[in-house]
């Protein structure tokens, strides 16, 4: 009697793990760039009453065996790597990626980040294309503070229009990296990954070249979280958790009855 308890218990545990990861796909609805995330579970491990195969006689064999499972287990919050709607913005910063690869950003440490958040900013001090929280792109990127437009192509080759000259400057080119795994790389927040062993080392590329993809100056990619998608996701766990919180209550009502027993 007491497994049912504690398989439902179980049962209940994964599904609230199931609204976490459900609920912070709702609230990064609007995160820039936002990648959704899907719960995903294992059952755990197997009380074996009888074997399939065992023999129970001179020539004969039961055809499937005896097992009680013990409940279930959050295995992994998987990354959804689906493409995001596009947004135009008319800001010459903003950047989306159309097709695979990430933006290389520095951080404080020196190690590298990655992002799909093109949102840069022009920092007011040094020049350089920073994100929001003035972390620069990496290849470094400076825009002269004569310059009075910024031009970035398809390949991410950025060039600015200086007053007095009659062509344009190049003053840079933005390289994506790309991974075996995206995946498997780890969320540090801000909108920011870091590798791991499971995501693979980065290969980088200029953009639109070796499968990396192209650079679309004035958008934006929006997150790929679909609001319907995540309700009915919602509605599913939430019934599921009602229905072993009732499992629990039934074994419970049987325990009583057990308790009640008189010779």
């Amino acid at each position: 009697m007491m497994r049912a308890l504690w398989t439902a218990g179980s049962g209940m545990a994964a599904q609230q793990n199931n609204i976490d990861v459900i609920s912070n796909n709702i609230a990064n609805v609007n995160t820039t760039a936002y990648k959704k995330q899907r719960a995903e579970f294992q059952d755990l491990m197997y009380q074996t009453m009888s074997q399939a195969g065992a023999t129970t006689g001179a020539d004969t064999r039961l055809p499937t065996g005896t097992q009680m499972g013990h409940g279930v287990r959050l295995s992994a919050t998987n990354t959804i790597n689906t493409q995001g709607s596009y947004q135009s913005t008319d800001n010459e910063y903003d950047l989306a990626i159309e097709g695979e690869g990430y933006f290389q950003i520095t951080l404080p440490d020196g190690t590298i980040g990655y992002t799909r958040d093109g949102s840069f900013k022009r920092d007011s001090s040094t020049g350089r294309l920073t994100t929001s929280d003035g972390y620069p792109l990496e290849p470094e990127i400076t825009i002269p503070e004569t310059a009075t437009a910024t031009t970035i192509s398809s390949v991410g080759l950025v060039s600015v229009t200086i007053p007095g000259q009659t062509a344009t400057e190049e003053v840079g080119q933005i390289e994506l990296a790309r991974f075996v795994n995206p995946a498997g790389l780890s969320r540090m927040g801000k909108n920011l990954y870091t590798e791991t062993e499971a995501s693979g080392a980065p290969t980088t590329n200029v953009a639109g070249t070796d499968g990396a993809g192209t650079v679309v100056q004035k958008y934006l990619e929006m997150s790929n979280v679909q609001i319907v998608d995540e309700m009915v996701n919602m509605i599913v766990a939430q019934r599921a958790y009602e229905t072993n919180s009732k499992a629990i209550t039934t074994s419970d009502s049987m325990l009583e009855i057990a308790n009640g027993l008189k010779r």
